[in-house]
C-alpha cells in the first residue's frame, strides 16, 4: 500500500511558476513509476508527465512540453513538479499516482494509488 500527498499548488498569474511535490509512504516507493496528471471543471482527467522508478527517463503531454519538469527523490520517497510559463489552461486539480508495475502509462487506469490532489489556478 502506497498513500500519497501532493502539496505546492495555489494561485499564480500567467508566466508564473510553481513546484509541486508529492510525498508518498511505503519503503517500496523507489521501484514505482510516477505519474502526474490533472483534472480541470468539467473535464477527464488528463496525463501531464510520467517519470521512470530511476529518474533518468521521463514523458511529457504535448501540453506541457518544454514547460513542466518532472523529478525525484528516492531518497526522500518524492517526486516534484516544477511548472514554469503557466498558462490559464493549467488551471486544475493536480494529482500524483503511483504505478507498481511499471507500465509507463499515460493512461489513469494503469495507475494503482493516487494522492487528494493540489488545486492549482492561473490567473490573468
Amino acid at each position: 500500500q502506497v498513500q500519497l500527498v501532493e502539496s505546492g499548488g495555489g494561485l499564480v498569474q500567467a508566466g508564473g511558476s510553481l513546484r509541486l511535490s508529492c510525498a508518498a509512504s511505503g519503503r517500496t516507493f523507489s521501484r514505482y513509476v510516477m505519474g502526474w496528471f490533472r483534472q480541470a471543471p468539467g473535464k477527464e482527467r488528463e496525463f501531464v508527465a510520467v517519470i521512470s522508478w530511476s529518474g533518468r527517463s521521463n514523458s511529457y503531454a504535448e501540453s506541457v512540453k518544454g514547460r513542466f519538469t518532472i523529478s525525484r527523490d528516492n531518497s526522500k520517497n518524492t517526486v516534484f513538479l516544477q511548472m514554469n510559463s503557466l498558462k490559464l489552461e493549467d488551471t486544475a486539480v493536480y494529482y500524483c499516482a503511483a504505478d507498481p508495475d511499471s507500465t509507463f502509462s499515460r493512461l489513469p487506469d494503469e495507475y494503482d494509488y493516487w494522492g487528494q490532489g493540489t488545486q492549482v489556478t492561473v490567473s490573468s
